[in-house]
């Protein structure tokens, strides 16, 4: 498979950037990052990105020693997390689920704490998805 200046299409179906000038495609971290994934079940995929998710607004809300509070970075990491969280439970199985929506709850609520300027009862983030949180 050759290369072109602009991307490689990896087996099976994972686009991969290629610097323009690439011949030995086996140095591509992005293609072994691709297998370790596909070694992966969908629930594991889930979860750890779900927890990928919850760590980086920990760190957004400044829960991690020598951290910034960013909470309008905040505020999208916990709302595309609660979106996450949203369509997959179902799938997810209650052992996976519980610690994931307890995760969720405890940003929430680390977000309010912190907010000087409340958001109305449903509009906090992720609320959309999880309704009020008190």
């Amino acid at each position: 498979m050759g290369v072109s200046s602009a991307c490689l299409m990896a087996e099976p179906f994972v686009w991969v950037q290629c610097s323009p000038m690439a011949d030995d495609t086996s140095k591509l971290p992005s293609i072994d990052a691709a297998r370790d994934l596909a070694q992966l079940t969908s629930v594991e995929v889930v979860v750890l990105h779900a927890s990928d998710l919850m760590t980086a607004a920990a760190i957004k809300l400044g829960l991690f020693e020598d951290t910034q509070r960013d909470l309008a970075e905040a505020r999208i990491l916990i709302e595309s997390l609660a979106g996450l969280l949203d369509g997959a439970l179902a799938n997810l199985g209650h052992h996976h689920a519980a610690p994931l929506r307890d995760g969720l709850k405890t940003l929430q609520l680390a977000f309010r704490e912190y907010s000087t300027i409340q958001d109305e009862p449903g509009a906090g983030p992720g609320e959309k998805y999880t309704g009020y949180v008190a």
